[in-house]
């Protein structure tokens, strides 16, 4: 198996994508978090407003950022012009969330990274907003979901 992000005595480089095509790229990232009935139980209207704002539309918008600064966090990463990001929080049941993070460019390089960079970070600002109520909070999981564009289209489902 070959690494891209490998050059030929085995040192790490960033993937030169210049010859690649310019197309329109799209990533859903999807995580799951546990907060517990008691902190679902302070939700009205599908939102908890906090001394620091209002849980789920913060953390949408730390999400947004944390998918604009993911070449920042992770070292070969391109930096992107991203055309798009949408974030959306559900409750699911009277104990979890679902956090749904889709990213659109129009790239040379696929923009995986940085949805799940986006559905993370949102997570981590709900720990961190609902920290106070409960600190049995537990990011179940991350994973991608959907991508399209580049060489192949995956659906995870």
């Amino acid at each position: 198996m070959t690494f891209t992000h490998l050059n030929s005595k085995g040192n790490p480089k960033m993937v030169n994508v210049s010859d690649k095509k310019i197309t329109k790229r799209t990533a859903i990232a999807k995580a799951t978090m546990f907060l517990g009935k008691e902190v679902i139980a302070h939700f009205t209207n599908d939102e908890l407003i906090t001394k620091k704002g209002p849980v789920f539309q913060t953390a949408i918008i730390a999400g947004i950022q944390g998918v604009k600064k993911t070449s920042d966090l992770i070292p070969m990463c391109h930096p992107l012009l991203i055309n798009g990001v949408d974030i959306d929080i559900k409750i699911i049941d009277s104990e979890n969330v679902e956090v749904l993070c889709e990213v659109t460019i129009e790239g040379k390089t696929g923009v995986e990274m940085e949805a799940l960079t986006g559905a993370n970070i949102t997570c981590l600002t709900i720990y961190d907003m609902c920290k106070s109520i409960s600190q049995k909070m537990i990011i179940k999981e991350v994973k991608l979901v959907e991508k399209t564009g580049g060489k192949s289209d995956i659906k995870n489902g």
